[in-house]
């Protein structure tokens, strides 16, 4: 069984169990979230929904609020001696799967 969802402009294929990082969401560690299910799979059929489905519920729980790596962005101009270098780590959230529910 497998759903996908969709969360911060991105749509993600989960089952049960996984953990996953998404765009940042509010809340803090231990809180649970619940996420638009865009398709979903009992390994038997498949339902699609416009654009959402309306009785299928995916549940989260936050695992961690972190940052990514640094990314070091550097402009410069040859033969100029302009140079700008900026760093930038996005934040995220990681989330793991608790149930995908068709009620």
């Amino acid at each position: 069984m497998y759903a996908i969802i969709a969360s911060g402009g991105k749509q993600y294929k989960v089952t049960e169990g996984l953990s996953i990082d998404v765009e940042k969401l509010a809340g803090q560690v231990g809180d649970k979230v619940n996420f638009d299910v865009l398709l979903f799979s009992d390994d038997k059929k498949v339902k699609t929904g416009t654009p959402v489905l309306k009785n299928v519920v995916c549940e989260a729980e936050i695992i961690a609020q972190d940052k990514e790596s640094k990314v070091v962005v550097f402009k410069y101009k040859a033969k100029k001696n302009e140079r700008k270098k900026q760093g930038h780590r996005q934040p995220y959230t990681r989330v793991k799967i608790l149930s995908i529910k068709q009620g």
